[in-house]
């Protein structure tokens, strides 16, 4: 079989294996409160990556951000090495906030985020950078947001309900998503162009303009 070419990016055999990895580790999984497959936010995330320049590595990247995360941390690392080769596997570990096995407790939320963040912005500001992964990182955070946007135009007129379905609840959250548009707006890369933009709009709209440190702050005193 040929492989399919489109604008920006020619998806061969690596992308297939990614694609059948990701329905098949996801196939039980649904987004919170909504209950739609959750296969809908990995090929959501993969069309954003590709519609801002993405290649064939970042778009297999993107199908499967979350399978170290949510399914088997380390060892499934190592499997989609083994698909998928080692530069997709690169930028997986590099979008995950944790690496437990399925089922083991996860460190406290506050802690996992703000490691991510900071490993983000060690990795963008290394002298190699690393575009990949902000493109990734910024293309799953985008869609998010643009979800939890959504769900409160859907669950009106008391749209802060959105935030219920998350352990940080509505300042946490807009903390986190705050301070990840900060990280990609320091970093050139495809990813500030347009995802970087509209993410960083769309939690001022969310936040009421609001810093990092003052989400930070109102989170802590809520929590």
């Amino acid at each position: 079989m040929s492989p399919r070419t489109f604008a920006g990016a020619t998806l061969g055999a690596r992308f297939d294996a990614a694609l059948a990895y990701a329905v098949d580790a996801h196939r039980l999984d649904v987004r919170k409160v909504s209950n739609v497959p959750y296969v809908g936010h990995l090929l959501g995330v993969c069309s954003l990556v590709l519609e801002n320049g993405g290649d064939e590595v970042e778009a297999s990247a993107a199908l499967l951000h979350d399978v170290a995360e949510d399914h088997g941390g380390t060892e499934t690392l190592a499997e989609v090495e083994r698909r998928c080769g080692p530069e997709v596997r690169a930028i997986v570990e590099n979008c995950s906030d944790s690496f437990e096995p399925e089922g083991a407790e996860k460190k406290p939320w506050l802690e996992r985020k703000q490691r991510y963040i900071a490993h983000l912005a060690a990795l963008a500001g290394a002298p190699e950078g690393n575009e990949s992964t902000l493109l990734v990182s910024a293309a799953d955070k985008l869609y998010n947001l643009r979800t939890i946007r959504d769900d409160r135009v859907r669950l009106m007129p008391d749209g802060d309900s959105v935030y219920e379905r998350f352990s940080a609840k509505k300042w946490g959250t807009l903390w986190y998503y705050r301070a990840l548009a900060d990280v990609y707006g320091r970093f050139p890369g495809r990813h500030r162009a347009i995802l970087a933009r509209e993410l960083d709009v769309l939690v001022d709209e969310l936040s009421g303009g609001r810093s990092a440190g003052e989400l930070l702050h109102r989170y802590e005193h809520n929590a």
